[in-house]
């Protein structure tokens, strides 16, 4: 039987928003930590060089000092493992951008290798998952690199400043550690029960993606922490309630409520507690507890199988097939566009239309479609602001350090309220790097940027339209059928005559990991143009099912729990 009646009809070219992009939002809850660190790594090895009249070095420190920026979402223990894998990456891409240009001084060979760079930095970073800010900071660093003149001897001397200034940003990431270990635990945490909270206020299956997936992500990262403190204990705890609080209420005709629905603002309160430097709030055992935690402690014992699966995963987004592999071509093809299109156009610098064209490339069409209209209302507004501040920065070296310290934290401060507002930011900090090295005209610097914005979001985004990723689709029918399984293996554990909450608890989370994969493909599918139509009905069906069967495993636990207590056996 054909399933055409299951299938929306979706058009292949879809409608592309102007104002919804430009919107600001509220900021992140940690934007002080990218911001803080990077100015810190980066004032380090930047007064080093003042002090021994050596700023004309200054881009090879930062290269390492931008390294600060990642890792701020993930726990201490991978965060120091993730930041020195963001360090060894960025020595390698640089120094690739670095022998090119010793080599050669033609300037099509070298936007041909800064594409191919920047394709591979966009598909390495999405198969790992690292970010924010993914590639574009490696796409920056490495293209810029490539139009530096360079002679193969000083190559060694340059990686070697950037492993430094890396060793440094390292330090700056990983040193909190010493005063508040569980610090990314807590934030995950009181992100769940801030998102619980907000569910129990407008409860319904439009609203419970964006809490399960939060609730999902604190589970992820206090296993990823390492063995168990006491206060991650009760940071378990906690996250048991934000769960109990999904459950609660009713999804379609299965009534979900193994206990009575928590309070919002009790979680709320939980929340900020758990987020100040206080002990975290111990409260009172929700339904199952024990065992939850008990389940938990097995995931965490099978870790080291998981960093196998981990690694696996990692081959197969890599390899033929995946996904991610159109993406990397929309860059490849984008940023070589893009460089030769400014190459033509006579700019003297065609890595910033490469670094345009490559930060726009998002997971679908439509989101490139935002990041092109963001980038380009950022730069354009970022150039007004370097011209206005030019005339000081050049009144000294400490004024230029001081302005580049200063939009570095902008950036960070401002890019989580809406991309092109840090852009406004970003734009005169990587102007006015190129002064370190010697003073250049301010209107030429003003007119290339300028046109190499344009040429870069209008190629790069013409790019991405004409680059089709059929594979979204493809990717969204197995994230499908992994939620069928997953399901399926619930129901299984709910059909147990004597089910152990361990066993329903592993179930539960399996189904919300699969939910969450779900809700993602849908969105990058739903985003894409030139594919097939998507089975929203299957999707929207899938979706509720599973959220049934998530409030059923609750309630069974739930009763399972209180048992004991009734006297049962």
């Amino acid at each position: 039987m054909s399933d055409t009646t299951t299938r929306s009809r979706r058009p292949s070219v879809r409608r592309l928003p102007l104002a919804a992009p430009l919107r600001l939002a509220r900021p992140s809850d940690m934007w002080f930590k990218p911001a803080l660190s990077v100015v810190v790594a980066t004032a380090v090895p930047d007064l080093v060089l003042f002090a021994i009249d050596r700023l004309d070095l200054v881009m090879y420190t930062m290269a390492g000092s931008l390294c600060a920026l990642y890792g701020h979402n993930l726990p201490y223990t991978r965060r120091a493992r993730a930041v020195a894998g963001v360090v060894v990456s960025m020595v390698i891409g640089l120094a690739i951008s670095l022998v090119a240009a010793s080599l050669t001084d033609s300037t099509a060979v070298l936007i041909a290798v800064g594409a191919l760079l920047a394709a591979a930095q966009k598909t390495l970073c999405d198969a790992t998952r690292i970010g924010p800010p993914g590639p574009v900071i490696f796409t920056f660093v490495t293209s810029a690199a490539l139009f530096v003149p360079q002679h193969s001897g000083q190559v060694p001397g340059h990686l070697a400043l950037t492993l430094a200034a890396g060793a440094i940003a390292w330090l700056v990431t990983a040193g909190p550690a010493l005063v508040r270990r569980e610090g990314p635990e807590r934030r995950a945490t009181a992100r769940a029960l801030d998102a619980a909270a907000a569910y129990l206020t407008d409860p319904g299956h439009r609203t419970r993606h964006a809490p399960a997936a939060t609730v999902h992500a604190a589970w992820q990262t206090l296993l990823a922490a390492g063995r168990p403190s006491p206060v991650r204990r009760s940071l378990e705890r906690l996250v048991v309630h934000a769960e109990a609080a999904l459950a609660s209420g009713t999804l379609g005709d299965v009534p979900a409520r193994p206990a009575p629905a928590p309070d919002p603002e009790q979680l709320r309160a939980w929340a900020r507690r758990t987020r100040a430097r206080g002990p975290v709030p111990t409260p009172p055992p929700a339904p199952g507890t024990t065992e939850e935690l008990f389940g938990i402690d097995a995931e965490r014992a099978a870790r080291g199988t998981s960093r196998r699966e981990a690694r696996r995963a990692l081959l197969r987004s890599l390899s033929p097939g995946s996904p991610l592999l159109p993406i990397g071509a929309r860059a490849l093809v984008g940023c070589a566009l893009a460089g030769y299109v400014s190459q033509a156009a006579g700019v003297g610098r065609p890595y910033w239309a490469i670094v345009t064209a490559a930060s726009l490339y998002q997971a679908n069409v439509t989101l490139s479609w935002n990041r092109a209209l963001q980038r380009t209302l950022g730069n354009l507004l970022g150039v007004l602001v370097f011209a206005a501040i030019l005339p000081v920065s050049r009144t000294g070296p400490l004024a230029l350090i001081g302005f580049c310290l200063f939009f570095g934290f902008a950036a960070e401060a401002l890019i989580t309220r809406n991309y092109w507002l840090g852009s406004v930011a970003v734009t005169p900090m990587a102007l006015l790097v190129l002064e370190f090295g010697g003073t250049h005209p301010a209107g030429e610097l003003i007119g290339d940027r300028v046109l190499d914005t344009v040429i870069g979001a209008g190629v790069g985004i013409l790019a991405a339209m004409l680059v089709t990723n059929r594979r979204a689709a493809g990717r969204l029918e197995k994230a499908l059928a992994a939620t069928d399984l997953a399901r399926a293996h619930a129901v299984h554990a709910l059909a147990a005559p004597q089910p152990t909450p361990a066993a329903l608890d592993a179930a539960r989370r399996r189904l919300t990991g699969s939910l969450v994969e779900l809700r993602e493909a849908d969105d990058t599918a739903a985003g894409e143009w030139w594919q097939r139509a998507l089975p929203q009905e299957r999707v929207l069906a899938a979706e509720q099912a599973g959220h049934r069967t998530l409030a059923a495993t609750a309630t069974r636990r739930g009763s399972i729990a209180r048992a004991p207590e009734n006297g049962a056996v």
